[in-house]
């Protein structure tokens, strides 16, 4: 028995998947979507030599993803609570496919971006699709596990992506072709698969009127989204600068070390999320949150460390607490976020949250791209540092204030 009601069997033409197997395809789509999201990490590099665009060009490349993904967000994060999860989460993955096939072909800046907006756009409306999925289909008799789902998933995600990415980045053959490929044929499948799950919500009349852009947090989680809301933009603020200047920072400090190093710079970053986000779950969402935002601050002072004294063990261990920081608040955040709102007010509130995420990771990223053209990279990280150290240490002092019960 599970906690949905799927549409009566009148309704259904294809064979559905059951909810334990829907589950684990839904997994499967956030794990999928951000692996894509981060996969064009190690190979700014490349695309850097055989383009020969500046830092500042990088990150407008990166942050036109997140801003088209926040207004795919700001939009069409409530759309499948009106017209159903499976016809917009499918259109949304074949929307990824498309531009899966813009990014093998390109060969010029444009075309990176055109790629990147229309992939923020399509991950936008499949994320908020998908994740509300998780709850609908989560098993009664385990509670907490899609929440803390939503939390694992996409930081696994990237990791994968990166991973994947960096592999092909050393071994294989046209790497900038042959890893879209591969995740075109991978979201072209997924979205066929979709169609043969349950229909879990119910569609409704107000779809075109849920288009105009709002950010609705169900009224239960308003107080944790204003608790969490220091850690949130300090976490994803670093997970920005990681996945847009990390091959350049890993570069600057060892500029013979092998190509593959500045993807794994990110990898360490998101590895270590997705360990620390599974390690957690069971813990205190409360501290887990807390707990993560005070690793962030040792994580950016080791980072800055790793710089100055151009030191490569020093940024990967700084990489790595701030990413077990990063992963405890997101795993913490959501499942603070997420139980209390009702089953119509999750996408909602999911995509409330991502906007402010992507918020975090696009704006700061530009800034230091600015910053890295104006006065250096150095320069850049430690302004980086010292803004993520005061938010979280503003974060912290609010929550000791706060009391438990708010």
């Amino acid at each position: 028995m599970t906690s949905v009601t799927a549409l009566p069997s009148h309704r259904r033409r294809l064979p559905v998947l059951s909810h334990h197997g829907a589950f684990r395809l839904h997994a499967s789509v956030l794990v999928g979507l951000l692996a894509a999201s981060s996969a064009p990490t190690p190979l700014y590099a490349l695309y850097q030599a055989a383009w020969h665009f500046s830092a500042m060009t990088l990150t407008v490349v990166f942050s036109a993803y997140a801003l088209a993904l926040l207004a795919a967000l700001l939009t069409a994060g409530t759309l499948s609570d009106h017209l159903g999860r499976r016809p917009v989460l499918a259109g949304a993955l074949l929307a990824e496919s498309v531009a899966m096939a813009v990014f093998a072909t390109a060969e010029a800046v444009p075309a990176l971006i055109a790629a990147r907006i229309l992939q923020g756009l399509a991950t936008g409306v499949a994320t908020s699709a998908a994740g509300a999925a998780l709850l609908d289909f989560e098993d009664p008799g385990r509670p907490g596990r899609a929440t803390a789902a939503n939390g694992i998933t996409p930081v696994a995600g990237m990791a994968v992506g990166v991973l994947a990415a960096t592999a092909l980045v050393q071994y294989a053959p046209a790497p900038t072709r042959t890893v879209y490929l591969l995740l075109l044929l991978l979201f072209t499948a997924q979205a066929a698969a979709v169609l043969h799950t349950p229909e879990t919500a119910r569609p409704h009349p107000g779809a075109r009127r849920s288009l105009r852009p709002v950010i609705t947090v169900a009224p239960a989680s308003r107080p944790a989204m204003a608790l969490a809301a220091p850690g949130i933009v300090a976490a994803w603020a670093l997970g920005g600068f990681y996945s847009s200047l990390g091959p350049s920072l890993a570069r600057l400090i060892a500029p013979h070390a092998a190509r593959a190093t500045g993807g794994l710079v990110f990898f360490t970053l998101t590895a270590a999320a997705g360990l620390a986000g599974h390690t957690t779950r069971a813990l205190p969402a409360r501290a887990v949150s807390l707990a993560g935002s005070a690793l962030l601050t040792p994580g950016a002072l080791l980072t800055l460390g790793g710089l100055h004294l151009r030191s490569l063990p020093a940024l990967f261990a700084g990489t790595a607490l701030a990413g077990a920081g990063f992963g405890a608040v997101a795993q913490g955040t959501l499942r603070l976020l997420l139980p209390p709102a009702a089953p119509a007010e999750r996408a909602g509130t999911l995509a409330a949250y991502y906007v402010l995420s992507y918020l975090a990771m696009s704006i700061p990223a530009v800034l230091a791209g600015l910053l890295t053209n104006l006065y250096g990279l150095q320069t850049a990280v430690s302004l980086y540092a010292v803004t993520v150290i005061l938010l979280t240490l503003i974060g912290l002092a609010r929550a000791v204030r706060q009391p438990r019960t708010a």
